[in-house]
This record gives C-alpha cells, sequence and structure tokens, in this order.
C-alpha cells in the first residue's frame, strides 16, 4: 500500500475517478459514495471495510465529513458508523494494530529455563510485550508476541524445551469484539444511562465523575494536577463534612491497559462508596507512580519498568505525592491492578518483612475471604517479593514507608485466560467482589480510629 497519498484501495486495486485517474489527497469523500454504490444498511461491516482500506495521511476532517454524508443517506445503522470511524482514523492517524499478535502462555520446569526466557526477553528487535514477567520456575509467564516474530519465539521455546500454550489466537479479533461491544453500549446509554458493566473513553470517564459530583452534594472532584500531556488528573472526594478527617486512598488505571481498574472504580464509586459515607474516601484515576534505582527496575529509558532519573521525577507521580503528603492524615492507601488475583501489601523492594506483617497477613486474609464470599473468586495473599517477585518503585511501599500502615495492592481478575482483556461481562462481577474485599479493610481502619 502507498503510504504517501490518500488513495482509497478496493479488492481489485485502486479506485478511479471518472477521468480514470487515481485520486489525488483530499478525495477520499468524494470517492467514497461511488464505491458503496449499492450499498445498504444491511451489508455486513466486514465487507465494507476491504473498500475503505484508507492510507496513512487522509486528514481526519475528510473522514469525518464522509461519515456525516454516510448518516445522512441513511447508509448504515450507528453502530456501523462508530466502528467505521474506529477504523478510519485509525488508518489516516497511523494507530498501531495487533493483527496476528498472539499472548502466549508459558511455563518454565527451572531456573535455567527462567534465564533463557529473560534472554529472549533482552532481545529488543522482537519487541515482546511480557504481560507477567519470567520471575521464578512456579510461576506462569505471559508473553505478547507480534505477528512477525511469532515463528520465532516458538521455534526458540520448542528448541529449549520450554513448554508454552495460546491465550490468544489474534489479538485484534479480541479488541475488534470489544469495540463492537462499546459501541452497542454506546447506543444503550442514549437512553438507559451510563452502563457500568461496559468499557468506555477517557470522555465517558470524566462525564460520569462530573455527574456523581452534580448529583452527591457530599461526592467533590479535585483536580490535584495534570499529566505530561496536559490532562487533568482528578480525585474524587466522599466526605460528610469536617476538617482534617481520617482519609482512605483508592487509585485505578495506574496501568492504562489494565482496563477492568478503571471500570471497577467507577462501579464502586457509585454502588459501593455513596452508600459508605464513614471516613474521606478520595478516589483517584492517576497515571503510573514512578520508581526509584533498585531491584526489579531498570535503568533503560525504554522498558516498562525504567526507574526515572530520580523519585517522584515525573509529573502525574508529584501530584499525587504532593496531595497526600499536604493532607496529612490518609491511614490506607489502596490501588487497584489487573491481573492475577492477587492481594498484596509491602514490601517489594526488599523481601523483609513489614513491622506490621502479623495485622497486615490477618486483614490481607480477612480481605480474600470476602471477595471469596461473593463468586467463589480465589486471591493469592502476601507481601510483594515473596508472592511474586521483588519490585522497586511500587506506591503501596512508598505509602508505608511515609506512614500509611494499611497499604495493599489488589490484583484483580483473571489468572490469564483473557490477562488484560477480561470480557465487559465480567465488570461488574469483578467490582463487586473487589468492594467487599475493600470493604473488609475500610472496617478494620474505621474500627482502629476509635
Amino acid at each position: 500500500m502507498d503510504h504517501n497519498s490518500s488513495n482509497i484501495w478496493a479488492p481489485g486495486g485502486v479506485i478511479q475517478d471518472s477521468l480514470g485517474s487515481k485520486p489525488q489527497a483530499g478525495a477520499a469523500q468524494a470517492l467514497i459514495p461511488c464505491a458503496l454504490e449499492g450499498v445498504g444498511k444491511d451489508t455486513p461491516l466486514e465487507l465494507l471495510l476491504p473498500w475503505l482500506d484508507v492510507t496513512v495521511g487522509t486528514p481526519a476532517v475528510e473522514l469525518t465529513g464522509t461519515l456525516e454524508w454516510l448518516m445522512d443517506v441513511g447508509a448504515w445503522t450507528d453502530m456501523k458508523l462508530v466502528l467505521l470511524l474506529s477504523a478510519l482514523l485509525g488508518a489516516s492517524l497511523g494507530l498501531e494494530t495487533f493483527v496476528g499478535d498472539q499472548v502466549l502462555r508459558v511455563k518454565t520446569k527451572n531456573e535455567e529455563q527462567v534465564q533463557q526466557l529473560q534472554l529472549l526477553e533482552s532481545l529488543e528487535h522482537l519487541q515482546l510485550d511480557f504481560w507477567i514477567n519470567p520471575s521464578a520456575p512456579a510461576l506462569p509467564v505471559d508473553v505478547r508476541i507480534p505477528a512477525a516474530s511469532v515463528q520465532s519465539v516458538k521455534a526458540f521455546l520448542e528448541s529449549h524445551g520450554i513448554e508454552y500454550s495460546i491465550l490468544i489466537e489474534d489479538l485484534q479479533d479480541v479488541l475488534d469484539k470489544e469495540k463492537q461491544d462499546m459501541a452497542k453500549a454506546a447506543q444503550r446509554e442514549r437512553s438507559a444511562g451510563f452502563d457500568f458493566g461496559t468499557y468506555h473513553t477517557l470522555d465517558d470517564i470524566y462525564a460520569e465523575l462530573d455527574h456523581l459530583a452534580s448529583e452527591f452534594s457530599f461526592v467533590e472532584k479535585i483536580q490535584i494536577g495534570q499529566s505530561y500531556e496536559g490532562r487533568p488528573l482528578y480525585v474524587l472526594k466522599f466526605s460528610t463534612g469536617g476538617s482534617n478527617r481520617p482519609a482512605i486512598w483508592l487509585d485505578a488505571g495506574i496501568h492504562s491497559r489494565e482496563w477492568v481498574t478503571q471500570a471497577s472504580a467507577l462501579w464502586i464509586a457509585n454502588k459501593g462508596f455513596l452508600g459508605q459515607q464513614i471516613v474521606d474516601v478520595l478516589d483517584s484515576l492517576p497515571q503510573k507512580p514512578g520508581c526509584v534505582p533498585g531491584p526489579g527496575a531498570s535503568k533503560n529509558p525504554c522498558s516498562d519498568s525504567y526507574h526515572g532519573p530520580s523519585a517522584n521525577s515525573e509529573v502525574e507521580v508529584r501530584s499525587v505525592v504532593d496531595f497526600i503528603k499536604s493532607h496529612g492524615n490518609f491511614k490506607a492507601f489502596l490501588t487497584l491492578h489487573s491481573y492475577s488475583q492477587l492481594l498484596m501489601y509491602p514490601y517489594g523492594y526488599k523481601c523483609t518483612r513489614p513491622a506490621d506483617y502479623a495485622e497486615l497477613e490477618s486483614l490481607g486474609r480477612a480481605a480474600a475471604n470476602a471477595i471469596k464470599s461473593v463468586y467463589g473468586t480465589t486471591f493469592q495473599v502476601g507481601p510483594i517479593c515473596t508472592t511474586i517477585y521483588q519490585a522497586s518503585g511500587g506506591s503501596i511501599d512508598w505509602a508505608y514507608d511515609n506512614g500509611i500502615k494499611y497499604s495493599f495492592a489488589f490484583e484483580l481478575r483473571d489468572t490469564g485466560r483473557f490477562g488484560f482483556l477480561l470480557p465487559a461481562s465480567q465488570i461488574v462481577p469483578a467490582a463487586s467482589e473487589t468492594w467487599q474485599g475493600l470493604r473488609r479493610i475500610l472496617e478494620h481502619v474505621l474500627a482502629r480510629q476509635g
């Protein structure tokens, strides 16, 4: 495909205009009606997209105008337009796709095989994305492999006798299904209101925060800073009044691909905290916390675990740190992540037990039992370092060392079948069981406040 023009390609070749010449840049809107002659509202979308493969460089405004034309002539339903817009804009903006990418579950038998996987992880040209990093023979490893590297990686694993299975055959298929579900949910929401059982865009999430703050007098939306890209960083404060009251911090969406955490936090804010006006609770959707040099952190700026030039060097982290320190009376720090079904407490950067080990272990197990009581979902409990692996720069380590005793990290559903791509049908079950675990911790914290 020619990436230097705005030609539109059909199954038999590039579509030509009435003079028989190839269309020039800016001709997309004029030509699509010709290409769609005879297409009706019932035409399957998968048959339409091959005719609308727009090359990189088509201005987004042209594509938007094209879809406005389609709506005017009643060619498709709103859902098809949403999906088509996504496909067209993705092509025009050069967005990454994941066609043919696979997710493998790898099981190692010994330390030598773990080291082989760590070697594989270091080969940057393969562009591997480890969802669960290789750390110990007893722990599974999940890795997303770009289509171009699939055969090489499988050959490497087989040559070293390392067992693997395919969790996701084609990642793009799963993402496309999720987009379709989101489009259907968006249609339903026009009449039924916000749907907590589906995934949403950032704009939709912010709109719901505004709704909660306007609907309830004890809910306040506070901006605590801006991200590197200029996006506002918000927290929701649930409080019945008073100054310097004991507070609890809850965050989600620290890692953007952990979709179920943002969705669960919204459900918990709406269905949980609104009925539990017991202490000041701050529910946040900030960015990734900062790392500090140490075991489990990387000095490679391109690494997912890069520790940064210094502690709290990034504006997102600094905003959260400054806010928590300025408040000065947080009693619990709770952070939602996915996936693996774990409930962990400090420490991660070292493998020694915290001073409050016995209480944190007991409370963690009580919270895990509360989670299990809802749907039978089992969570493993323990310190980060001994539950998964040694990892520096975690937010609960920082919180604990800054005097917030009750610091816990939740890793929500599942254990790897879907990984980060948990189906939307599991959002409400995941959120409701997580809420029971959170509530158990909140009750314990309240009891300790007298």
